[in-house]
Protein backbone atom coordinates (compact mmCIF):
# COMPACT_ATOMS: atom_id res chain seq x y z
CA UNK A 1 0.00 0.00 0.00
CA UNK A 2 1.45 3.41 -0.87
CA UNK A 3 2.70 5.52 1.98
CA UNK A 4 0.37 8.29 2.98
CA UNK A 5 1.34 11.56 4.65
CA UNK A 6 -2.20 12.89 4.69
CA UNK A 7 -3.64 13.50 8.12
CA UNK A 8 -7.20 12.28 8.01
CA UNK A 9 -9.87 12.32 10.65
CA UNK A 10 -7.70 13.24 13.64
CA UNK A 11 -9.95 13.30 16.64
CA UNK A 12 -9.31 15.28 19.74
CA UNK A 13 -10.57 14.08 23.05
CA UNK A 14 -9.65 14.14 26.70
CA UNK A 15 -8.41 10.98 28.31
CA UNK A 16 -9.40 9.52 31.64
CA UNK A 17 -7.18 6.96 33.35
CA UNK A 18 -5.85 5.99 36.71
CA UNK A 19 -2.17 5.45 37.34
CA UNK A 20 -1.43 2.58 39.64
CA UNK A 21 -0.18 3.54 43.03
CA UNK A 22 3.54 2.97 43.31
CA UNK A 23 4.33 3.40 46.95
CA UNK A 24 6.27 1.52 49.59
CA UNK A 25 4.40 -0.96 51.75
CA UNK A 26 2.89 1.04 54.57
CA UNK A 27 -0.40 1.20 56.46
CA UNK A 28 -3.27 3.34 55.35
CA UNK A 29 -4.70 6.80 55.05
CA UNK A 30 -7.34 8.02 57.41
CA UNK A 31 -10.65 9.26 55.96
CA UNK A 32 -11.23 12.97 56.28
CA UNK A 33 -7.62 13.95 55.61
CA UNK A 34 -5.71 15.44 52.71
CA UNK A 35 -2.20 14.47 51.72
CA UNK A 36 0.83 16.22 50.31
CA UNK A 37 4.68 16.22 51.08
CA UNK A 38 6.87 13.43 49.69
CA UNK A 39 9.33 11.23 51.49
CA UNK A 40 11.96 8.90 50.05
CA UNK A 41 10.41 5.50 49.26
CA UNK A 42 11.51 2.40 51.08
CA UNK A 43 10.31 -0.48 48.92
CA UNK A 44 9.00 -3.41 50.80
CA UNK A 45 9.24 -1.64 54.15
CA UNK A 46 6.52 -2.30 56.60
CA UNK A 47 5.45 -0.53 59.72
CA UNK A 48 2.80 1.82 60.93
CA UNK A 49 2.28 5.43 60.02
CA UNK A 50 0.71 8.24 61.90
CA UNK A 51 -2.98 8.92 61.36
CA UNK A 52 -3.51 11.10 58.33
CA UNK A 53 -0.75 9.67 56.19
CA UNK A 54 -1.28 8.23 52.75
CA UNK A 55 -1.09 4.46 52.25
CA UNK A 56 2.20 3.45 50.83
CA UNK A 57 3.25 7.05 51.00
CA UNK A 58 6.03 6.85 53.48
CA UNK A 59 6.13 7.19 57.23
CA UNK A 60 5.87 10.58 58.76
CA UNK A 61 3.60 12.26 56.24
CA UNK A 62 1.33 14.65 58.00
CA UNK A 63 -2.31 15.47 57.38
CA UNK A 64 -2.74 17.93 54.57
CA UNK A 65 0.26 16.65 52.73
CA UNK A 66 0.98 13.99 50.17
CA UNK A 67 3.35 11.09 50.31
CA UNK A 68 6.22 9.35 48.71
CA UNK A 69 7.68 9.46 45.21
CA UNK A 70 6.46 7.10 42.52
CA UNK A 71 8.12 5.05 39.73
CA UNK A 72 8.27 4.18 36.03
CA UNK A 73 6.60 1.73 33.60
CA UNK A 74 6.83 -1.49 31.53
CA UNK A 75 6.94 -2.78 27.93
CA UNK A 76 9.25 -4.69 25.63
CA UNK A 77 12.08 -5.45 28.01
CA UNK A 78 15.18 -7.13 26.65
CA UNK A 79 15.94 -10.53 28.11
CA UNK A 80 17.62 -10.32 31.50
CA UNK A 81 16.93 -6.62 31.97
CA UNK A 82 16.23 -5.18 35.39
CA UNK A 83 12.91 -3.32 35.22
CA UNK A 84 13.23 0.38 35.86
CA UNK A 85 16.99 0.12 36.37
CA UNK A 86 17.72 3.44 34.67
CA UNK A 87 15.02 5.59 36.25
CA UNK A 88 15.58 8.00 39.14
CA UNK A 89 13.74 7.07 42.33
CA UNK A 90 13.04 10.70 43.20
CA UNK A 91 10.35 12.79 41.49
CA UNK A 92 11.09 16.42 40.63
CA UNK A 93 10.09 19.01 43.22
CA UNK A 94 7.87 20.78 40.70
CA UNK A 95 5.90 19.25 37.87
CA UNK A 96 3.25 20.30 35.37
CA UNK A 97 0.00 21.61 36.82
CA UNK A 98 -2.16 20.70 33.84
CA UNK A 99 -5.39 19.42 35.38
CA UNK A 100 -4.90 21.24 38.67
CA UNK A 101 -2.25 22.51 41.07
CA UNK A 102 -2.48 19.43 43.31
CA UNK A 103 -1.44 17.20 40.41
CA UNK A 104 1.84 19.10 40.09
CA UNK A 105 2.92 18.24 43.63
CA UNK A 106 5.15 15.28 44.40
CA UNK A 107 3.68 12.52 46.52
CA UNK A 108 0.16 11.22 46.95
CA UNK A 109 -2.76 13.59 46.44
CA UNK A 110 -6.11 12.56 47.94
CA UNK A 111 -9.05 14.16 49.75
CA UNK A 112 -10.81 11.48 51.73
CA UNK A 113 -14.04 12.87 53.07
CA UNK A 114 -16.47 11.22 55.44
CA UNK A 115 -17.34 7.74 54.26
CA UNK A 116 -14.46 7.50 51.78
CA UNK A 117 -12.39 4.32 52.06
CA UNK A 118 -8.71 4.49 52.91
CA UNK A 119 -6.21 4.21 50.08
CA UNK A 120 -4.68 0.77 49.51
CA UNK A 121 -1.53 -0.11 51.39
CA UNK A 122 1.55 -1.84 50.00
CA UNK A 123 1.55 0.21 46.80
CA UNK A 124 5.04 0.75 45.41
CA UNK A 125 4.56 2.36 41.99
CA UNK A 126 6.52 5.52 41.30
CA UNK A 127 3.49 7.13 39.73
CA UNK A 128 -0.21 6.33 39.47
CA UNK A 129 -3.60 7.92 38.92
CA UNK A 130 -7.25 6.91 39.30
CA UNK A 131 -9.86 8.88 37.35
CA UNK A 132 -13.50 8.80 36.35
CA UNK A 133 -13.66 8.09 32.62
CA UNK A 134 -16.94 9.93 32.16
CA UNK A 135 -16.54 13.26 33.91
CA UNK A 136 -12.75 13.40 34.09
CA UNK A 137 -12.48 13.72 37.87
CA UNK A 138 -9.10 12.60 39.21
CA UNK A 139 -10.02 10.75 42.40
CA UNK A 140 -6.45 10.33 43.64
CA UNK A 141 -2.96 10.44 42.21
CA UNK A 142 0.68 9.90 43.07
CA UNK A 143 3.33 11.91 41.20
CA UNK A 144 0.81 12.27 38.37
CA UNK A 145 3.03 14.43 36.14
CA UNK A 146 6.35 12.68 36.77
CA UNK A 147 7.90 12.25 33.32
CA UNK A 148 8.98 8.63 33.08
CA UNK A 149 9.75 6.12 30.31
CA UNK A 150 6.36 4.78 29.14
CA UNK A 151 7.29 1.46 27.52
CA UNK A 152 4.54 -0.07 25.37
CA UNK A 153 1.78 1.99 26.95
CA UNK A 154 2.96 4.57 24.39
CA UNK A 155 1.37 2.32 21.78
CA UNK A 156 -1.97 3.79 22.92
CA UNK A 157 -0.88 7.13 21.45
CA UNK A 158 0.37 5.35 18.32
CA UNK A 159 -3.03 3.71 17.87
CA UNK A 160 -5.04 6.82 18.68
CA UNK A 161 -3.01 8.73 16.08
CA UNK A 162 -3.00 6.21 13.21
CA UNK A 163 -6.24 4.24 13.59
CA UNK A 164 -8.36 6.70 11.55
CA UNK A 165 -5.93 6.58 8.61
CA UNK A 166 -6.38 3.05 7.29
CA UNK A 167 -9.58 1.01 6.84
CA UNK A 168 -9.38 -2.23 8.80
CA UNK A 169 -9.87 -4.31 5.63
CA UNK A 170 -6.88 -2.76 3.82
CA UNK A 171 -4.20 -5.36 3.10
CA UNK A 172 -0.46 -4.81 3.10
CA UNK A 173 2.40 -7.06 1.98
CA UNK A 174 5.29 -6.78 4.42
CA UNK A 175 8.64 -5.76 2.95
CA UNK A 176 11.97 -6.37 4.68
CA UNK A 177 12.39 -2.61 5.02
CA UNK A 178 9.15 -2.42 7.02
CA UNK A 179 10.74 -4.50 9.77
CA UNK A 180 14.05 -2.63 9.90
CA UNK A 181 15.12 -0.57 12.87
CA UNK A 182 13.45 -2.47 15.71
CA UNK A 183 15.28 -2.46 19.02
CA UNK A 184 17.09 -5.55 20.27
CA UNK A 185 14.81 -7.85 22.23
CA UNK A 186 11.66 -6.22 20.88
CA UNK A 187 8.37 -8.00 21.43
CA UNK A 188 6.99 -9.32 18.14
CA UNK A 189 3.78 -10.99 16.88
CA UNK A 190 5.65 -12.33 14.73
CA UNK A 191 5.13 -11.00 11.20
CA UNK A 192 6.96 -12.34 8.14
CA UNK A 193 8.29 -10.46 5.13
CA UNK A 194 6.47 -11.27 1.91
CA UNK A 195 3.27 -12.15 3.75
CA UNK A 196 0.10 -10.10 3.45
CA UNK A 197 -1.85 -8.94 6.50
CA UNK A 198 -4.98 -6.87 6.91
CA UNK A 199 -4.86 -3.64 8.91
CA UNK A 200 -7.11 -5.36 11.44
CA UNK A 201 -4.53 -8.15 11.80
CA UNK A 202 -1.80 -5.60 12.40
CA UNK A 203 -3.73 -3.73 15.09
CA UNK A 204 -4.53 -6.97 16.89
CA UNK A 205 -0.80 -7.68 16.82
CA UNK A 206 -0.14 -4.27 18.37
CA UNK A 207 -2.68 -4.62 21.17
CA UNK A 208 -2.50 -8.33 22.03
CA UNK A 209 1.19 -9.13 21.55
CA UNK A 210 2.53 -5.57 21.85
CA UNK A 211 4.23 -6.35 18.55
CA UNK A 212 6.90 -3.82 17.65
CA UNK A 213 6.98 -5.46 14.23
CA UNK A 214 3.31 -4.57 13.71
CA UNK A 215 4.02 -0.99 14.83
CA UNK A 216 6.84 -0.69 12.32
CA UNK A 217 4.74 -2.07 9.46
CA UNK A 218 1.90 0.37 10.20
CA UNK A 219 4.46 3.17 10.48
CA UNK A 220 5.82 2.22 7.05
CA UNK A 221 2.29 2.47 5.66
CA UNK A 222 2.12 5.94 7.22
CA UNK A 223 5.24 7.20 5.47
CA UNK A 224 7.85 5.83 7.85
CA UNK A 225 8.89 5.97 11.48
CA UNK A 226 9.99 9.62 11.38
CA UNK A 227 6.68 10.79 9.91
CA UNK A 228 4.75 8.70 12.44
CA UNK A 229 6.72 10.13 15.36
CA UNK A 230 5.87 13.64 14.16
CA UNK A 231 2.19 12.75 13.86
CA UNK A 232 2.21 11.29 17.38
CA UNK A 233 3.88 14.39 18.80
CA UNK A 234 1.29 16.63 17.16
CA UNK A 235 -1.58 14.52 18.48
CA UNK A 236 -0.14 14.48 22.01
CA UNK A 237 -0.05 18.28 21.87
CA UNK A 238 -3.69 18.35 20.72
CA UNK A 239 -4.66 16.24 23.71
CA UNK A 240 -2.56 18.45 25.99
CA UNK A 241 -0.48 15.45 26.95
CA UNK A 242 2.42 17.85 27.40
CA UNK A 243 4.58 15.55 29.54
CA UNK A 244 4.94 13.22 26.55
CA UNK A 245 7.93 13.24 24.22
CA UNK A 246 7.80 10.62 21.45
CA UNK A 247 11.07 9.29 20.03
CA UNK A 248 10.06 5.75 19.00
CA UNK A 249 6.47 4.88 17.99
CA UNK A 250 6.55 1.48 19.73
CA UNK A 251 7.61 2.72 23.19
CA UNK A 252 10.99 0.98 23.06
CA UNK A 253 13.49 2.72 25.34
CA UNK A 254 15.03 5.77 23.70
CA UNK A 255 16.83 8.83 25.09
CA UNK A 256 14.38 11.53 26.25
CA UNK A 257 11.30 9.40 25.46
CA UNK A 258 8.93 10.03 28.36
CA UNK A 259 5.30 10.32 29.33
CA UNK A 260 3.41 10.46 32.63
CA UNK A 261 0.57 8.69 34.36
CA UNK A 262 -1.58 11.74 33.72
CA UNK A 263 -0.78 11.82 30.00
CA UNK A 264 -1.24 8.08 29.51
CA UNK A 265 -4.67 8.44 31.07
CA UNK A 266 -5.57 11.28 28.71
CA UNK A 267 -4.38 9.24 25.76
CA UNK A 268 -6.31 6.14 26.81
CA UNK A 269 -9.49 8.17 27.23
CA UNK A 270 -9.07 9.61 23.75
CA UNK A 271 -8.43 6.20 22.21
CA UNK A 272 -11.53 4.75 23.85
CA UNK A 273 -13.63 7.18 21.82
CA UNK A 274 -12.86 5.00 18.79
CA UNK A 275 -14.83 1.83 18.12
CA UNK A 276 -11.89 -0.13 16.69
CA UNK A 277 -9.61 0.94 19.55
CA UNK A 278 -12.15 -0.37 22.05
CA UNK A 279 -12.52 -3.66 20.20
CA UNK A 280 -8.80 -4.29 19.82
CA UNK A 281 -7.79 -3.42 23.39
CA UNK A 282 -10.61 -5.61 24.78
CA UNK A 283 -9.76 -8.68 22.71
CA UNK A 284 -8.51 -11.55 24.86
CA UNK A 285 -7.40 -13.92 22.09
CA UNK A 286 -7.71 -14.41 18.35
CA UNK A 287 -6.41 -16.48 15.43
CA UNK A 288 -3.58 -14.80 13.55
CA UNK A 289 -2.24 -15.54 10.03
CA UNK A 290 0.96 -17.58 10.05
CA UNK A 291 3.68 -18.07 7.47
CA UNK A 292 2.89 -19.58 4.06
CA UNK A 293 4.34 -23.05 3.53
CA UNK A 294 4.64 -25.32 0.47
CA UNK A 295 3.89 -29.03 0.45
CA UNK A 296 3.44 -31.23 -2.61
CA UNK A 297 3.50 -28.17 -4.86
CA UNK A 298 0.64 -26.55 -2.94
CA UNK A 299 0.78 -23.47 -0.77
CA UNK A 300 -1.01 -23.27 2.54
CA UNK A 301 -1.17 -20.75 5.33
CA UNK A 302 -2.25 -21.84 8.75
CA UNK A 303 -3.20 -19.63 11.67
CA UNK A 304 -1.96 -19.58 15.23
CA UNK A 305 -3.48 -18.19 18.40
CA UNK A 306 -2.29 -14.98 19.98
CA UNK A 307 -3.41 -14.00 23.46
CA UNK A 308 -3.52 -10.60 25.13
CA UNK A 309 -0.59 -10.00 27.47
CA UNK A 310 -2.78 -7.70 29.62
CA UNK A 311 -3.10 -9.97 32.68
CA UNK A 312 -6.09 -8.14 34.16
CA UNK A 313 -7.95 -8.86 30.92
CA UNK A 314 -6.76 -12.38 30.13
CA UNK A 315 -5.86 -13.58 33.63
CA UNK A 316 -2.74 -15.42 34.83
CA UNK A 317 -1.77 -17.98 37.45
CA UNK A 318 -1.47 -15.40 40.24
CA UNK A 319 -3.73 -12.66 38.81
CA UNK A 320 -7.35 -13.39 37.91
CA UNK A 321 -9.07 -11.43 35.16
CA UNK A 322 -10.45 -8.28 36.77
CA UNK A 323 -14.27 -8.16 36.68
CA UNK A 324 -15.42 -5.46 34.29
CA UNK A 325 -11.99 -4.77 32.78
CA UNK A 326 -11.87 -4.07 29.03
CA UNK A 327 -8.30 -2.97 28.16
CA UNK A 328 -6.27 -0.96 27.56
CA UNK A 329 -2.44 -1.49 27.41
CA UNK A 330 0.51 -2.87 29.35
CA UNK A 331 4.24 -2.51 28.84
CA UNK A 332 7.69 -3.40 30.15
CA UNK A 333 11.20 -2.20 29.27
CA UNK A 334 14.55 -1.90 30.98
CA UNK A 335 14.23 1.83 31.61
CA UNK A 336 10.49 1.95 32.24
CA UNK A 337 9.98 -1.13 34.34
CA UNK A 338 6.37 -2.31 34.26
CA UNK A 339 3.61 0.05 33.15
CA UNK A 340 -0.13 -0.37 32.77
CA UNK A 341 -3.25 1.60 31.90
CA UNK A 342 -6.63 -0.07 32.34
CA UNK A 343 -10.32 0.76 32.00
CA UNK A 344 -13.05 -1.03 33.95
CA UNK A 345 -16.79 -0.69 34.61
CA UNK A 346 -18.71 -1.50 37.76
CA UNK A 347 -22.21 -0.48 38.77
CA UNK A 348 -22.57 1.96 35.90
CA UNK A 349 -19.33 3.78 36.70
CA UNK A 350 -16.26 3.57 34.44
CA UNK A 351 -12.77 4.20 35.82
CA UNK A 352 -9.35 4.53 34.25
CA UNK A 353 -6.18 3.66 36.12
CA UNK A 354 -2.52 4.05 35.19
CA UNK A 355 0.39 2.55 37.14
CA UNK A 356 4.04 3.19 36.35
CA UNK A 357 7.04 1.19 37.56
CA UNK A 358 6.30 -0.52 40.87
CA UNK A 359 9.34 -0.66 43.13
CA UNK A 360 8.25 -4.20 44.01
CA UNK A 361 9.44 -6.30 41.06
CA UNK A 362 7.39 -9.32 42.03
CA UNK A 363 5.53 -11.30 39.38
CA UNK A 364 2.62 -9.31 37.91
CA UNK A 365 2.98 -6.61 40.58
CA UNK A 366 1.87 -3.83 38.24
CA UNK A 367 -1.47 -5.62 37.71
CA UNK A 368 -1.92 -6.36 41.41
CA UNK A 369 -1.44 -2.71 42.31
CA UNK A 370 -3.71 -1.61 39.51
CA UNK A 371 -6.45 -3.93 40.71
CA UNK A 372 -6.19 -2.58 44.26
CA UNK A 373 -6.44 0.97 42.94
CA UNK A 374 -9.50 0.12 40.85
CA UNK A 375 -11.16 -1.51 43.85
CA UNK A 376 -10.46 1.61 45.86
CA UNK A 377 -11.70 3.88 43.08
CA UNK A 378 -15.04 2.12 42.76
CA UNK A 379 -15.52 2.31 46.53
CA UNK A 380 -14.39 5.94 46.77
CA UNK A 381 -16.28 7.35 43.78
CA UNK A 382 -18.83 9.87 44.97
CA UNK A 383 -17.19 10.02 48.42
CA UNK A 384 -13.65 11.27 47.86
CA UNK A 385 -13.24 14.88 46.74
CA UNK A 386 -11.47 15.08 43.34
CA UNK A 387 -7.93 16.45 43.44
CA UNK A 388 -7.82 17.44 39.79
CA UNK A 389 -9.32 16.83 36.39
CA UNK A 390 -8.51 15.38 33.00
CA UNK A 391 -8.38 18.43 30.76
CA UNK A 392 -10.24 18.85 27.50
CA UNK A 393 -8.34 18.73 24.21
CA UNK A 394 -6.76 21.84 22.77
CA UNK A 395 -9.32 24.35 21.53
CA UNK A 396 -12.35 22.84 23.24
CA UNK A 397 -15.09 25.43 23.47
CA UNK A 398 -15.83 26.67 26.98
CA UNK A 399 -12.81 24.98 28.57
CA UNK A 400 -11.33 26.89 31.49
CA UNK A 401 -8.83 24.36 32.78
CA UNK A 402 -5.07 24.65 32.95
CA UNK A 403 -2.77 24.93 29.94
CA UNK A 404 -4.61 27.77 28.20
CA UNK A 405 -4.15 26.44 24.68
CA UNK A 406 -6.29 27.85 21.90
CA UNK A 407 -7.49 26.20 18.75
CA UNK A 408 -10.41 25.10 16.66
CA UNK A 409 -13.37 23.46 18.40
CA UNK A 410 -13.38 19.71 17.97
CA UNK A 411 -15.74 17.95 15.61
CA UNK A 412 -18.29 15.43 16.80
CA UNK A 413 -17.17 11.88 15.94
CA UNK A 414 -19.31 9.40 14.08
CA UNK A 415 -21.91 7.67 16.27
CA UNK A 416 -20.89 4.38 17.83
CA UNK A 417 -22.75 1.91 19.98
CA UNK A 418 -19.72 -0.31 20.58
CA UNK A 419 -19.16 -0.82 24.33
CA UNK A 420 -16.04 0.36 26.14
CA UNK A 421 -15.79 -1.59 29.35
CA UNK A 422 -17.37 -4.63 30.90
CA UNK A 423 -16.41 -8.13 31.87
CA UNK A 424 -14.26 -9.59 29.13
CA UNK A 425 -15.83 -12.54 27.40
CA UNK A 426 -13.83 -15.59 26.48
CA UNK A 427 -14.04 -16.99 22.97
CA UNK A 428 -16.45 -15.30 20.63
CA UNK A 429 -16.35 -14.86 16.90
CA UNK A 430 -13.01 -15.80 15.44
CA UNK A 431 -11.75 -16.81 18.87
CA UNK A 432 -11.87 -13.24 20.11
CA UNK A 433 -12.98 -12.23 23.55
CA UNK A 434 -14.20 -8.63 23.63
CA UNK A 435 -15.90 -6.40 26.11
CA UNK A 436 -19.64 -6.92 25.74
CA UNK A 437 -21.12 -3.83 27.31
CA UNK A 438 -20.89 -0.97 29.72
CA UNK A 439 -23.56 0.58 31.87
CA UNK A 440 -24.12 4.19 32.79
CA UNK A 441 -23.24 7.51 31.24
CA UNK A 442 -20.12 6.45 29.34
CA UNK A 443 -21.98 4.20 26.94
CA UNK A 444 -24.71 6.81 26.56
CA UNK A 445 -22.15 9.38 25.50
CA UNK A 446 -20.45 7.04 23.07
CA UNK A 447 -23.74 5.94 21.54
CA UNK A 448 -24.71 9.59 21.15
CA UNK A 449 -21.50 10.20 19.22
CA UNK A 450 -20.07 12.82 21.57
CA UNK A 451 -16.72 13.01 23.31
CA UNK A 452 -16.24 12.13 26.94
CA UNK A 453 -15.49 15.36 28.70
CA UNK A 454 -15.00 16.93 32.05
CA UNK A 455 -18.25 18.20 33.46
CA UNK A 456 -16.92 21.77 33.26
CA UNK A 457 -16.53 21.46 29.51
CA UNK A 458 -19.88 21.98 27.75
CA UNK A 459 -20.31 19.78 24.70
CA UNK A 460 -22.83 19.12 21.95
CA UNK A 461 -25.40 16.65 23.23
CA UNK A 462 -25.11 17.77 26.86
CA UNK A 463 -28.90 18.11 27.03
CA UNK A 464 -29.26 14.48 25.96
CA UNK A 465 -26.64 13.52 28.53
CA UNK A 466 -28.70 15.12 31.26
CA UNK A 467 -31.75 13.23 30.05
CA UNK A 468 -30.21 9.81 29.51
CA UNK A 469 -27.13 9.80 31.76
Amino acid sequence: MPASHTKTGRRRAPVAAVVLLSLPALPFAVPGTAFAAPLPPSPGASGSTAPGTTPGAGAGASPGSSTSPGASASSGTATGATPGAGASATPPATMSTVGGARLGLPGTQAELGSGAPVLPKDLTARSWIVADAENGDVLAAHNAHWRLPPASTLKMLFADTLLPKFPRTTEHEVAASDLAGMGAGSSVVPLHKGETYSVRDLWLGVFLKSGNDAVHVLSAMNGGVAATVQDMRAHAEELRALDTTVVSPDGYDAPKQVSSAYDLTLIARSGLQKKDFREYCATVKTSFPGETTKSGGKKSRKTFEIRNTNRLLAGDTDVPAYPGLAGVKNGNTTEAGATFTGVAERGGRVLLVTVMNPEDHGHNEVYKEAARLLDWGFSAAGKATPVGELVAPEGAAGDSSAAGDAGTPTATPAPSTEPVAAAAARGGSGGMGVALGVAGGLLVLLAAGVWLVNRRWPLPGSARRGKDG
